[in-house]
């Protein structure tokens, strides 16, 4: 724990750390922190601009952690909502950012790369002990019953709502928090340091049952049975190991399916999301979203309508179909491969698949969990959410890719173009 505060290293390594430490604390609050910090990040690192540190600029690794930047930038070309276009650019911009900061810093990722993570752990654990205290607080105040807890009023976004976070972006970074500490504990640690990482990893995952983010469930059940025991244990252990988890999972998800508000959340809305709506098209549903994405992406399959089109396009066809509900509320396609598909076209989804298995083929060459835990997670919630359309989904695809690809092994090749 000591190892959060660094005594050793010149001043300008000092301020890197500390820099990179408050921006990843900063991530589960507003984004304007997040800005604010990344703003001065690059301020220092260009005043600590030396030649002789600087690594290769233009690689194939950076192009590809660039990808979707660059995605937005070309069907710009082409779009028919220009000014949408060059909103969807700031947004980006922080995906074409990290590689180049992260290659032209001297700050070396790879040496503090645990110690950011521990940090981000402990500021993730504070913020779920925060929202169970606000929870708590309101339902004293309101004298209401302590299973109220578990209620719709206190799960889900209306949980997370006191950090103004959507549900399934704050659980992305509870995962990464609870993975890094589930590997921690797997190592020789010390007592005290044992204890605080067990009690921190129960905080958690009571904080990502309390968000009860349905895709976030389905990676996390295959990180925790799967690639914990694959990248991290062997023979004798691996088949305790995936015992006993594949027991504790089963266990949850028969409590989970039984609580009522759970078994609404998991089951019955699962179901509702999936099926087609009803006659009057009331209350229209997450298909119904991706069937009418789907009509007019067939009208366009190669190139899309260019950046910035999507919510215009869908809000219009919302409207003649009835779907009064996604009309009202403004909605997206809540499918990151759709929304692709919608702006660029088969080119620009390719590219974003592309993208996803370069992280995955590296992640596994590299032996490294918390990289493949990321990328899955990527991979499972674009399924669901237009992952790449709100910041706190941008930032953290944009920041972790470009961290985990700068500090893994560097034996792991970069190409040069």
């Amino acid at each position: 724990m000591e190892g959060l505060f660094l005594k050793g290293g010149t001043p300008a390594t000092k301020i890197s750390y500390y820099h990179l430490l408050a921006f990843m604390a900063s991530l589960p609050f507003d984004f304007f922190y997040s800005h604010i910090i990344l703003a001065s990040f690059c301020l220092h690192t260009l005043i600590q601009l030396n030649k002789k540190g600087i690594k290769p600029v233009f690689t194939v690794n950076n192009l590809l952690l660039q990808s979707v930047f660059f995605v937005t930038l070309l069907s710009t070309i082409y779009t028919i909502n220009r000014p949408e276009a060059f909103n969807q650019w700031s947004k980006h911009i922080t995906i074409l950012l990290f590689p180049i900061l992260f290659c032209v810093s001297p700050f070396d990722l790879k040496k503090y790369r645990g110690q950011l993570l521990l940090g981000f752990s402990m500021i993730c654990t504070l913020v779920v002990l925060y929202l169970y205290a606000d929870a708590f607080r309101t339902i004293r105040h309101y004298g209401l019953p302590l299973r109220d807890l578990i209620s719709g009023a206190f799960t889900n976004q209306n949980f997370s709502d006191a950090i103004e976070m959507h549900a399934t972006f704050f659980s992305l970074q509870l995962v990464i928090a609870l993975i890094y500490l589930l590997s921690e504990l797997l190592k020789k640690q010390p007592t005290i340091n044992k204890a605080i990482y067990s009690i921190c990893s129960v905080i958690l995952l009571a904080g990502i049952i309390q968000l009860s983010s349905k895709s976030i469930f389905v990676a996390l059940f295959l990180v925790i049975n799967l690639a914990v025991p694959y990248f991290l244990l062997r023979d004798k252990k691996r088949v305790r190991f995936i015992t006993s988890t594949a027991s504790l999972s089963a266990v949850l998800i028969i409590i989970l399916f039984t609580v009522g508000n759970f078994r609404v959340r998991l089951v019955n809305d699962l179901k509702y999301d999936l099926a087609l709506t009803s006659a009057d098209k009331a209350f229209d549903s997450r298909l119904d979203r991706w069937g009418t994405a789907t009509e007019l992406i067939s009208k366009s399959p190669i190139i899309g309508y260019g950046a910035g089109s999507e919510l215009g396009l869908l809000h219009e066809s919302f409207f003649a179909k009835k779907y009064y509900n996604s009309f009202l509320n403004n909605l997206n396609a809540h499918n990151e491969y759709l929304s692709m598909l919608l702006k660029s076209g088969i080119i620009g989804l390719l590219i974003y698949l592309a993208t996803l298995w370069f992280g995955f083929k590296q992640a596994l060459q590299r032996k490294d969990l918390l990289f493949f835990t990321f990328i899955l997670l990527i991979a499972v919630v674009s399924l669901s959410e237009n992952l790449l359309d709100i910041d706190k989904g941008i930032i953290f695809y944009a920041f972790f890719f470009s961290f985990f690809i700068f500090s893994g092994d560097k034996k792991a090749v970069t190409a040069a173009l």
